[in-house]
């Protein structure tokens, strides 16, 4: 009987010690960001971006979990770790294709959940509480850093705050240089461009790389979901 070939099995160990070490070193930055005050403070990361860190944080255990399935299934020729580890790793390929998919179909529906968020945001602009002010602080120097105001209407969107909680709110300090990025508004000059157009331009711009990732990612699954279903066989045939 042919017996398993050793450069595929340590190239299978290897190749899933790297990816459980990359989804350990996820799981442990996004425990520590979501658990640690300094670094959320550091960081400058708020309660609206905890979805994001438990997302990470599911990632990363995901990641752990089937790099040691493919390990241990590699180094010990185990059958049942080398088929849960295609399993798993097929599932993720088949949710990635999907969310590529229905992001294509639902594009237009992506944009007007956005717009629906944005909306959100405008109203913690225009509220007066202490999680509000922590979001309008961020916010504000998001503002100055890409050189637009508001997220949909402009400064209208700031309402009463925009008179009451700084003189800096969407400050131009280029209305001498260029007419066209700033506008008059009640006495102040300001930025015109909303920030949800910053966002949303900032998105598409930078589609071609995630696709470019994605399709990389894809190729990476594909090729370990080859070795470890050749690996699967040369055992059972063993």
């Amino acid at each position: 009987m042919a017996g398993v070939s050793g450069c595929m099995k340590y190239s299978m160990f290897i190749f899933n010690f790297l990816f459980w070490v990359c989804g350990s070193i996820i799981l442990g930055v996004s425990v520590w960001i979501r658990v640690s005050k300094d670094a959320q403070q550091e960081l400058e990361i708020d309660s609206s971006l905890f979805a994001g860190v438990d997302l990470l944080i599911a990632v990363g255990s995901i990641i752990m979990v089937l790099g040691f399935l493919g390990c241990c299934g590699a180094i010990k020729e185990s059958r049942c770790m080398l088929l849960l580890f295609f399993i798993g790793l097929l599932l993720i390929l088949i949710l990635q294709v999907t969310g590529g998919i229905l992001g294509a179909v639902y594009r237009s529906q992506i944009e007007a959940s956005l717009n629906t968020t944005f909306q959100a945001s405008v109203n913690s602009l225009q509220s007066s509480t202490e999680e509000s002010k922590k979001f309008q602080e961020t916010f504000q120097k998001f503002e100055k850093m890409n050189e637009c105001c508001g997220l949909l209407n402009g400064p209208a969107d700031w309402g009463k705050n925009f008179f009451t909680l700084s003189e800096n709110i969407c400050k131009c300090e280029r209305s001498l240089e260029s007419t066209q990025l700033c506008a008059l508004f009640k006495g102040r000059y300001v930025y015109v461009k909303p920030c949800g157009e910053v966002i949303i331009n900032y998105l598409k711009n930078h589609l071609l790389i995630i696709m470019g990732i994605a399709f990389g990612l894809a190729v990476i699954e594909i090729l370990g979901l080859g070795f470890s279903m050749s690996l699967y066989c040369q055992i059972q045939r063993k």
